[in-house]
Order: C-alpha cells, then sequence, then structure tokens
C-alpha cells in the first residue's frame, strides 16, 4: 500500500477546505463499467458537471496499476487498478479543482479499494471508493475484501468524518430489525449474502447506510439495472460514521 502525499501548503491553505459550516459537498459514485475507452472520461466529467458533482467515486474504472491525472477540464483523477495488464475491476475518485486543493494524500489498496484524506479547518474528510466482489463471489473473495476494508478503516484518523462509498453488490433490504443504528428502514428488496456482509461491517466500525435513512420514490432509491431492462435493486451505497 502506496501513500501519495500531495502539497502541504495548498491542502493546509484553509481557503480550500472542502467541510465548512456554509457551504455544500456533493459526493457521487458511479460504477461506469468501464474508462478505458476513448472519448468516456470526458463524458463521465460532463456528467459530474450536469449535476455538481464535487468528489465523484468510480467503481469499474477498469484502468490497470494506480497514478492520478489532470484533465484537459482540469479535474483531478487519482485511480487504483490491477497489477496485471487486465483491464477488470479497478476504482477512482474524481475530484474538482476546490476538492483537489484540499487533497492531503491518496492510497491506491488495490483494484477494489482506494482512499483519499481532505482537509479542512474544522474537521478532516477520509473517502473509501469500493467496488465489492459479486454475490455470487466465493466467501473467500468476499471476506479478503472486508478484511483489506477493515484495515483501511482501522488507519482512519479518529476525528475525520468518514465516508465509504461505491458498488458494494450489496442489497440490504428493508427489513432493519436489530441494526436500527445501522440503517433505517427505507431500503430496497430482501437482503442478500452480501447484504449481510455489509450490515456486519458498519456495525463493527460504526457506519451508518445513508441510502436506507430517507423516503424517496422507489425509482430513486434503486442504483441498478440489469441489460435486460427487467431487474432493479439497490445495490451503491454510501455509508457515513455515525456520530
Amino acid at each position: 500500500m502506496t501513500v501519495i502525499s500531495e502539497s502541504r501548503d495548498e491542502a493546509n491553505n484553509t481557503r480550500n477546505g472542502l467541510l465548512r459550516p456554509k457551504s455544500l459537498l456533493r459526493v457521487g459514485g458511479w460504477n461506469v463499467r468501464t474508462m478505458y475507452e476513448v472519448g468516456k472520461t470526458a463524458q463521465i466529467e460532463k456528467e459530474m458537471l450536469n449535476y455538481n458533482i464535487d468528489i465523484l467515486g468510480i467503481s469499474e474504472c477498469r484502468w490497470t496499476g494506480y497514478g492520478s491525472v489532470i484533465t484537459t477540464n482540469g479535474q483531478k483523477i487519482v485511480y487504483s487498478g490491477r497489477k496485471d495488464n487486465i483491464h477488470r475491476e479497478g476504482v477512482a475518485i474524481i475530484m474538482n479543482k476546490q476538492a483537489s486543493k484540499a487533497l492531503i494524500e491518496w492510497k491506491p489498496i488495490d483494484e477494489r479499494i482506494i482512499t483519499a484524506r481532505f482537509h479542512s479547518k474544522y474537521v478532516k474528510l477520509t473517502l473509501s471508493q469500493c467496488y465489492a466482489p459479486t454475490n455470487e463471489a466465493d466467501i473467500e473473495t468476499k471476506t479478503d475484501f472486508y478484511e483489506k476494508l477493515r484495515s483501511v478503516m482501522e488507519g482512519v484518523h479518529a476525528h475525520d468524518v468518514v465516508l465509504v462509498n461505491g458498488d458494494l453488490n450489496a442489497k440490504v433490504g428493508n427489513d432493519n430489525i436489530g441494526v436500527e443504528r445501522i440503517m433505517g428502514n427505507n431500503g430496497c428488496g430482501t437482503c442478500n449474502e452480501n447484504g449481510n456482509l455489509l450490515i456486519e461491517f458498519c456495525g463493527l466500525n460504526d457506519l451508518v447506510i445513508g441510502g436506507t435513512l430517507f423516503q424517496h420514490k422507489e425509482i430513486h432509491k434503486l442504483t441498478w439495472t440489469s441489460p435486460n431492462r427487467r431487474d432493479k435493486n439497490q445495490i451503491d451505497h454510501l455509508m457515513i460514521n455515525g456520530r
């Protein structure tokens, strides 16, 4: 695991802090299926600007290795992919100019997890962008993913605001009996094995599943549509520390 630190002068400049009492920070997540196509990054940037998103977490970018790039629009992308030359999985974080100036450091964990820490005068923000194995993956693969994510959480500064974001391939359902602290009662469908693993992980790390807390129309809660357009599920999530 490599830590890449940004300019301390920029990151410690309080004017560049992200979390301010009178400002709104928009964070999004998107499984784009690939960024390994001509024009795909520009398309994603355009949608990010349309929704006025400050930080966009990307699942399944399919870039290999790790690094950072500045786009023609001045946005910064940090990414973490496979070590071989196989274009699968891969995660990335895209930041607008203000967010990139507040970046303190980022860590490419593997092709499924990347983290970034941002400066603010009041409290720092740590974001972990994820792409979990599918529900059909073997339990060893799933356990390895959550063990790495747990290790990441252990390294987070105690007073940081923590966001865990991404395509978790997890259906947590709408039954919150016994896990009221972790999720609300506005989830979708029935919990699957990945959902149970996610709920357990959140319980151990004092995280709340944000997408289940507020009432929305069902169509606005569903995050995935099958290729045949018939099946829809809520499998992408953003978690925040409970406090």
